[in-house]
């Protein structure tokens, strides 16, 4: 009996603090519409400067990286699945499995996931080094708000980079699908592309188009509000560091699975 009254109290606790999280998330949700949405309207502009900056080291400083794992994909998905297609002399289909692949699934999942290590998880850090120093408090001093200043251009510049990078991946990915297809599978080059574009239509852009987008509002809410949920110095932000990449992608890819079902079954 005791050792159950034991557990029922730790999953009490468990749901409370749940709550607690989701409480303030939605606390921080609601600052960061107001600041993004609202705020420009009343001459209380967003921080274009250090949007700006945030873009350049989440998209652009991000492009080796993307690229070549794309590019690496792009070149296993054609190498796999010629290996089963050459059995039925159906090696022409390797560019509409490359490119549906890619454009639907593989490019914004595994981009998602590459900005989630590499940019989610400088976010958290970031924003936690911030907070352990007293630097937020300090902003709220000087009367600036650091919802505004820290987690609004952080979000915007993740909506704005990582669909980019989603669009740079499926063309990479389906670039590296042409190499193999074009050196080792006979296939010419106007074949492929001719077959790229007529396996591809306007919901499988679209739907590779809106997972980037709420894969981009997933890694930059949770890297900002684990930033500013950090206690107890440096442990602290590793610790804040851990839990935002693991949530992060744990979300990423429930979000994933939510959105397949939903375009499969309206498509």
């Amino acid at each position: 009996m005791e050792a159950v009254n034991r557990f029922l109290g730790r999953v009490g606790l468990k749901a409370f603090e749940l709550i607690d999280h989701l409480n303030r998330f939605k606390a921080l949700a609601i600052q960061v519409l107001y600041w993004t949405f609202i705020a420009p309207f009343k001459r209380k502009g967003i921080n274009w400067k250090s949007t700006i900056e945030q873009m350049v080291r989440m998209g652009f400083d991000s492009i080796p990286i993307v690229w070549l794992i794309a590019f690496f994909v792009g070149l296993i998905l054609a190498m796999q699945s010629a290996y089963q297609l050459k059995q039925f002399g159906a090696t022409i289909f390797v560019a509409n499995l490359v490119a549906v692949s890619l454009v639907r699934e593989l490019s914004p999942l595994l981009t998602a996931i590459i900005i989630t290590g590499r940019s989610g998880s400088a976010i958290t850090a970031e924003i936690g080094t911030m907070k352990v120093y007293e630097e937020i408090d300090a902003l709220d001093t000087m009367g600036f708000n650091p919802i505004r200043f820290l987690v609004v251009p952080r979000t915007i510049a993740m909506l704005i980079m990582l669909p980019c990078l989603t669009i740079m991946a499926d063309f990479i990915g389906i670039f590296g699908g042409y190499i193999i297809s074009v050196t080792s599978l006979d296939l010419t080059s106007v074949r492929y592309i001719d077959q790229t574009i007529s396996a591809l239509h306007f919901k499988d852009l679209f739907s590779g188009f809106t997972k980037s987008v709420f894969f981009a509002l997933i890694i930059s809410a949770i890297g900002c509000y684990q930033g500013l949920m950090v206690e107890g110095g440096a442990e602290g932000v590793g610790q804040s560091t851990t839990k935002s990449v693991v949530t992060t992608i744990f979300l990423i890819i429930a979000a994933d699975v939510a959105f397949t079902a939903f375009f499969y079954s309206a498509f």
